[in-house]
């Protein structure tokens, strides 16, 4: 293993994912090489349809890759079973989703520490502590006790923060966090997860809003599942533009 996977928090390289339907083939990711050290904030976008969110289910341990290498925290993961994604998914990743993916029926705290109750000897007076800090980080300490339905879209939104804080991740994956909130609350998100990188957050989002990819201190443009540079990215997409006005391929 290379001093470079050994370094990062995440290395990929020459991933790729083949999705099989009847008798099509769908590349989503054709090749791609990345690395994210530790205290990036990186920004993840492109087109519909690119692999931004195939990527991030790979990388978050939702999925595999069809082929190629991925280390975390310089492990080898690509080719992990389901028991063992899970549990380094749950030790190692927090997940930030657009639709908050909170449970209704439980809590704000309980909420928060669902996850960690998947952490084997953990001590039911830790859970509640690193609960409740996840929550005061998030400024909603104060809401322990509501249930998401009582909460607003930000509020909630901060609530999955916190969740995904919890478990003292090694990396912050978020999946459009601003997608389901107006722009107020989108902000105020954003200004969230600055603070948590100057705290010294690890952070990969995805995001077509390209104001919100401006608070990342890099950006990765992803196009037809390929790694390319912001001057391709928008040759490519004025290209497919005029393919698609005057009906001819790229």
């Amino acid at each position: 293993m290379n001093d470079l996977s050994q370094s990062n928090i995440i290395h990929i390289e020459q991933l790729t994912k083949v999705f099989y339907t009847d008798e099509l083939e769908t590349h989503a990711l054709a090749g791609v090489h990345l690395s994210i050290a530790p205290g990036e904030y990186v920004a993840m976008s492109g087109p519909s349809g690119c692999g931004k969110s195939t990527l991030l289910s790979i990388l978050g341990l939702l999925d595999t890759p069809t082929t190629g290498q991925y280390t975390l925290n310089g492990k080898a993961v690509a080719n992990l079973g389901f028991a063992d994604r899970s549990r380094i998914r749950n030790q190692e990743i927090g997940f930030i989703f657009q639709s908050f993916n909170l449970i209704g029926d439980l809590t704000v705290f309980e909420n928060v520490e669902l996850p960690l109750t998947y952490r084997a000897g953990m001590a039911g007076a830790e859970r509640k502590e690193r609960a409740l800090h996840a929550l005061e980080r998030v400024n909603m300490a104060h809401r322990t006790s509501h249930y998401p339905a009582q909460l607003s879209g930000g509020q909630q939104q901060r609530v999955a923060v916190a969740r995904a804080l919890a478990g003292s991740p090694s990396i912050l994956l978020a999946d459009e966090p601003t997608g389901n909130l107006d722009s107020k609350n989108g902000e105020a998100v954003m200004r969230l997860m600055q603070d948590l990188h100057s705290e010294g957050a690890t952070i990969c989002m995805v995001t077509h809003d390209p104001r919100f990819a401006a608070h990342a201190e890099r950006q990765i443009h992803l196009f037809d599942g390929k790694v390319v540079s912001e001057d391709e990215l928008l040759r490519l997409l004025a290209a497919s533009e005029e393919s698609t006005s005057t009906g001819t391929a790229v």
